[in-house]
């Protein structure tokens, strides 16, 4: 398995409401250098999160005890830019389990998907009132239920479905990547092979 399952998040949510957030700024290019993803998280938002001096940002939400949790609210197109795949991984290393906006670039999503951070595309007006009721109380639970593929304010009771590929859903169920996928029907693509003609 390569990550957990994810069915069902209740989860406090950390607020970032910047459009346009691309890889580059998620992920900084100078920190590509590993090939696997561990450590990423460390440096996720890094030229945000402190400064030339390598001094905490203060302002910066990452470095704001009020908010936490392992679902990351941002603003419209995140994920733009360059297809590194880091800036997925970074995500994940850093704990968040789900990414909600209102758009995301379609390979940034992708990756997602494959690591195990479930993006989650939303309405705008949804999408703020999401912003509007953990900036109102940042101890506000969101529900995302990928079963239902619905994400909810639980406080308030206010949900909305999401669209979610089909193939992509039992993955995340199961915590498969693509690999694992096939690796799954193994027995039955030996069985396939076998009965077909050469």
């Amino acid at each position: 398995m390569s990550y957990d399952k994810f069915i069902d998040l209740t989860s406090t949510a950390v607020p970032l409401p910047i459009e346009n957030v691309d890889t580059d700024q998620i992920i900084p290019a100078r920190f590509l250098k590993a090939t696997e993803r561990v450590g990423f998280g460390d440096n996720l938002f890094r030229d945000w999160r402190y400064d030339e001096n390598n001094n905490i940002k203060e302002s910066f939400v990452l470095n704001n005890k009020s908010y936490s949790g392992k679902i990351l609210i941002a603003g419209k197109n995140f994920g733009s830019g360059s297809s590194r795949e880091h800036a997925a991984w970074a995500i994940y290393d850093y704990g968040f389990r789900c990414v909600i906006s209102s758009f995301f670039a379609d390979i940034f999503r992708n990756n997602c998907l494959n690591v195990g951070v479930l993006p989650v595309q939303i309405s705008p007006i949804f999408l703020e009132k999401i912003f509007q009721a953990v900036h109102e109380k940042p101890q506000t639970n969101i529900n995302v239920n990928l079963k239902k593929q619905k994400v909810s304010i639980v406080d308030i009771e206010l949900s909305e479905n999401f669209e979610i590929n089909e193939y992509k859903k039992n993955n995340m169920l199961n915590g498969f990547d693509d690999i694992d996928y096939l690796l799954e029907m193994k027995d039955s693509i030996i069985e396939f092979s076998k009965n077909s003609p050469i």
